[in-house]
């Protein structure tokens, strides 16, 4: 199956330099469809390119406090400049506590093909 997901420029460069190999979301119903062995269009949302991924696994956790804290934060598109002040409250800018409660997370391991 083909899912499409947009994602912000800077992500979406880690992503086609293969510095970031994992994608955080909510696991939404949306994502709940998703399956290992799966292709993901990733869409530049400034310019409309693409990069197409396989996912090679997923891990479902309930809040990103807990992804953060099982899942390596440098394949999740953090740096060694950035990892010290990372936090699941990063997360909430774009899922709400009460998303992540509902939905729980996913961490999407990809390979681009």
């Amino acid at each position: 199956m083909k899912h499409t997901m947009n994602i912000a420029p800077v992500p979406f460069a880690m992503m086609e330099s293969k510095q970031k190999t994992i994608e955080l979301r909510l696991n939404d119903e949306k994502r709940q469809k998703i399956k290992v062995g799966d292709k993901i269009d990733f869409v530049n949302a400034e310019n409309g390119n693409k990069l197409r991924a396989k996912v090679l696994g997923l891990s479902i956790f309930p809040s990103f406090e807990a992804l953060y804290n099982a899942l390596p934060l440098l394949e999740c598109g953090y740096t060694e400049e950035t990892l010290p002040t990372a936090s699941p409250k990063d997360m909430e800018f774009y899922y709400s506590p009460e998303e992540q409660k509902m939905y729980g997370v996913v961490g999407i391991k990809i390979e681009l093909c």
